[in-house]
């Protein structure tokens, strides 16, 4: 596709950076923006520092005083989360493109570069840089490989939701988008999954590394602060978000997997049995709707097993269920394989498995790919299905054929 036209000041991208409390890292993250091979006259940036008292704010000063890209920096009252911070960016960015750089992070050269190229050549309203972890992990399964329009429902670009993406402006003008300010947690997860469904395509650049997400040594990042009923927030709005927009069906339950598997079901991990009794039968209270609203036996199939079983003893209201399998996790033990049915099927004998139980036997069957004590566990391949009156005619052919071919009588 060829380069939309551009207005005489409209800059290709806005960089919009929400502050607080980022020193020392703003100043790598502010010097990968100054190192961006897009170039000083094709980019702006938008920083809300909001709030800061470790020196941010003077720091932005400082920066906005010598830098020779265009800059506007805003200092206002703590918002107590970062979406505030971005949507005031937002309101202020004119480029064709904005992207949310946390400032704790930081860009690689040519990050901005590759990035609106692959936008303005594939046409697409969102394009994913490759991100790496920095004293921290990050997600890896979505970088295997540069696409210029990328599956959502097949691939595992569901999977990253941080707003650190290269979104077109228009998109988000046209359908008034901005972060959810009343959660405290997920509110980029919303943001991106909208983008991604409502939005004309989504592109991935993955042979760069485009954005280096740093670990802060003193933890103080705001995605890993709050009570857990914000994430049970999280799930509900992403969940509510996913089925509004998505028909039901397998497109839909492909992605339930990402608000289910990655959001809600890391409130029921191991960690759950050192837990008060109260804490738990909260967490079950707020659970239960949203599996009740959400959960199908098409999403069951998506999961792995530990993760289906804790989904369904939440389904069930029974956990008790879920405790002994939480156990069998924390103490390390191995399923054994198991293979039952008609025809076999694999099954991972977790606990309760082949008793009188809620959960029936299906739901212990692999139906992904897992891994157990280090070995990959791939699920049954099913059997060409031939009907039984198709099975009496190849019978009869096989008879007929015998007689055929009767031996001669011997001759004298």
């Amino acid at each position: 596709m060829a380069d939309m036209p551009q207005k005489s000041d409209e800059p290709d991208v806005s960089v919009i950076i929400g502050v607080y409390e980022a020193m020392p890292y703003l100043v790598r993250c502010l010097e990968s923006v100054e190192a961006q091979t897009i170039g000083a006259e094709r980019m702006e940036i938008v920083a809300v520092d909001d709030g800061s008292t470790d020196g941010s704010g003077e720091y932005l000063k400082e920066f906005a005083a010598r830098t020779t890209i265009p800059i506007r920096v805003v200092h206002q009252a703590n918002s107590g989360g970062p979406s505030g911070p971005r949507n005031v960016g937002l309101g202020m960015a004119r480029g064709r493109y904005v992207f949310f750089l946390d400032a704790d992070d930081y860009f690689g050269e040519e990050a901005l570069e590759r990035m609106v190229a692959m936008g303005d050549r594939a046409g697409t309203d969102v394009v994913l840089g490759k991100i790496v972890g920095v004293n921290r992990g990050a997600a890896k399964s979505m970088w295997k490989e540069t696409v210029e329009r990328a599956d959502l429902f097949n691939s595992n670009i569901k999977f990253t939701l941080s707003a650190q993406k290269l979104f077109r402006r228009d998109l988000l003008v046209r359908l008034g988008m901005s972060f959810d300010e009343k959660l405290r947690t997920g509110e980029d997860a919303l943001f991106t999954m909208e983008a991604y469904l409502r939005g004309n395509g989504i592109s991935v650049v993955a042979d760069y590394t485009c954005y280096y997400l740093v670990g802060r040594e003193d933890r103080n990042q705001m995605t890993k602060k709050g009570d857990y009923t914000r994430r049970f927030d999280s799930a509900r709005a992403l969940m509510g978000l996913i089925a509004d927009l998505v028909p039901a069906g397998p497109r839909r339950d492909a992605l339930m997997v990402r608000p289910f598997v990655i959001t809600l079901l890391p409130q029921f991990g191991p960690g759950l049995l050192k837990q008060k009794e109260a804490v738990r039968t909260r967490k079950m209270a707020l659970a239960a709707p949203l599996v009740e609203s959400y959960w199908t036996p098409g999403l069951a199939r998506r999961v792995k097993v530990h993760e289906r079983l804790r989904l369904m003893c939440i389904a069930e209201n029974r956990l008790d269920l879920l405790l002994d399998v939480l156990r069998f996790m924390k103490d390390g033990k191995e399923p054994a394989k198991i293979h039952r049915g008609n025809p076999p099927r694999l099954h991972l004998a977790y606990p309760h498995f082949g008793e009188r139980t809620p959960l029936p036997d299906s739901a212990y069957e692999v139906t992904v790919t897992e891994w157990v004590g280090g070995n990959r566990v791939e699920p049954t391949p099913p059997k060409p299905y031939v009907s039984f009156a198709r099975r009496v005619v190849r019978k009869v052919r096989r008879t007929a054929r015998s007689a055929f071919r009767a031996p001669r009588a011997h001759r004298v």
